[in-house]
């Protein structure tokens, strides 16, 4: 039968996400049939699965550590956030409604009979099912109708494991706190726990260890020491894109408050010779950038209006006419048009906005979303691309004539008469090794050689071994148990 760990965190950002992805790549080296899940997840960086839906892109890294292809049911409900108090709710991999968290709050339980099937399908193909879990059990006020920790470990009736992150300090009053506040039933459910991105000599936590396995009863299962390859994984987080500084080659990135499907920027920072500048509000975009791009956004009018106050249009402006090149990817080449038109309100109350005119192009807003999978070619050198389209709007204008990329046989993108200002749609560029190099040449930003998928996959190999050298991985999976059959 198969066999379920669930990984829940004492907090979020304890690195949840980046031990699932070791515990699935050391399970596949072993020869188990593996697979990830994660029953709720909040992002907008998605990635696109075969199956035409959508996912947490951390899912996906997780999915490629157990060597398997991105599919919907290893993350059933994906919330991606429009505003402060609102977001799209994904479900299974297609919108199902956009809500207030408070309306979400009410109705989430609505959604676990499809949590629950997502998770039975996985199960039914795989020998071990390694569950992530969402910010913290210890949010006792969420657990009411919950279905991303303890409601979910519930329902599934598997037994769970407890992540605490020690860089952050206050490490023993995390996960004995967790404790003490969980009820029985809840408490009973965590067999284990582990420490993670510890810093210097493990043995001088040894003392810590003994006290949380003493007040908790966890078994205690090892220290990690913090990862240091992990920049070169693929990134969760904008502010993980630039955690080291690269080479001479800038590459500024404007941080939008709806960012989204960044993923374009992680060839490029894992580039020695680049360096990927997210600039925050209230900084002004660099004189000497090499390249600026502009990201995908949730909400690419309100992005727009928030770009301008911060006064990038003006630095964007001055950037080009010092001969700089710009590239917008999906909700930045809308922006980078001369209008966005909105008339069914899709995103917001505003319906129409002006571009920043950088592009002869207009993008008018539709209902129906483009979720692909996407074989191109980059028209001046005939490389092959593989990426991924997510958007809705379609754009349309003169400067489309001047495409420089073929989409399935047909044109695609947008760039200005003299070149440096480009836009399109499609995602995961970069991740091309020779299309990678060729764009960044023609920019005059010549790259050093490096093959970047390749690199990924040593990654994950590598943190597999940091778990199996720090952790008890074996004593972790026989803490696993067999699922029960499904009611």
């Amino acid at each position: 039968m198969t066999r379920a760990i669930m990984i829940q965190g004492a907090g979020s950002n304890v690195g949840k996400s980046m031990v699932v992805a070791g515990l699935c790549r050391a399970a596949r080296r072993r020869g188990l049939s593996v697979a990830p899940f994660k029953p709720q997840n909040m992002s907008n960086n998605a990635a696109v699965t075969a199956d035409g839906g959508e996912i947490g892109r951390a899912q996906a890294l997780q999915a490629r550590a157990a060597d398997l292809a991105p599919h919907t049911d290893m993350n059933p409900v994906l919330l991606k956030p429009e505003t402060d108090v609102g977001a799209q709710v994904i479900v299974q991999g297609q919108r199902f409604a956009t809500m207030k968290a408070r309306e979400y709050g009410s109705r989430k339980t609505e959604l676990m009979p499809c949590v629950l099937d997502s998770y039975h399908r996985l199960a039914a193909a795989h020998d071990l099912i390694v569950i992530e879990g969402a910010g913290s059990p210890a949010e006792v006020n969420l657990r009411a109708g919950d279905i991303a920790n303890m409601g979910f470990a519930e329902a599934a009736d598997c037994p769970v494991v407890l992540l605490g992150d020690i860089d952050r300090g206050g490490v023993i009053a995390q996960l004995v706190g967790t404790d003490v506040i969980l009820p029985p039933e809840d408490r009973a459910r965590i067999t284990g726990f582990a420490i993670n991105k510890f810093r210097g000599d493990p043995s001088l936590f040894a003392e810590g260890m003994a006290t949380i396995a003493a007040h908790t009863g966890w078994t205690p299962l090892g220290i990690l020491p913090w990862f240091d390859e992990a920049w070169r994984l693929p990134a969760e987080d904008v502010l993980d894109v630039a955690t080291r500084k690269g080479g001479a080659i800038k590459v500024v990135v404007p941080r939008l408050n709806r960012i989204a499907n960044f993923d374009d920027l992680d060839p490029l920072a894992a580039q020695p010779d680049v360096t990927v500048e997210i600039i925050e509000a209230g900084r002004p975009l660099p004189a000497d950038a090499d390249l600026v791009i502009l990201p995908g956004s949730k909400s690419t009018i309100a992005d727009l209006a928030h770009f301008r106050a911060q006064g990038w249009d003006i630095d964007l402006q001055a950037h080009v006419r010092r001969g700089g090149h710009v590239l917008g990817i999906c909700g930045g080449f809308q922006m980078l048009g001369r209008e966005i038109a909105d008339p069914d309100g899709i995103e917001g109350p505003v319906t129409r906005a002006q571009g920043l005119g950088l592009l002869d192009v207009t993008t008018t807003m539709t209902p129906r979303k483009r979720l692909a999978l996407s074989n191109a070619r980059f028209d001046s050198t005939g490389d092959p691309v593989s990426g991924y389209e997510i958007h809705l709007g379609d754009t349309t204008g003169p400067d489309c004539a001047r495409s420089w990329l073929t989409l399935d046989g047909r044109a695609e993108g947008a760039a200005s008469a003299d070149g440096r200002v480009r836009g399109c749609y499609i995602h995961g560029l970069f991740a091309a090794d020779r299309f990678r190099a060729a764009y960044m040449a023609a920019i005059g930003a010549p790259l050093q050689e490096m093959a970047y998928d390749a690199g990924v996959e040593a990654t994950l190999d590598a943190l597999a071994a940091h778990l199996e050298a720090h952790l008890d991985v074996d004593l972790l999976l026989s803490l696993a148990r067999e699922m029960p059959a499904r009611a």
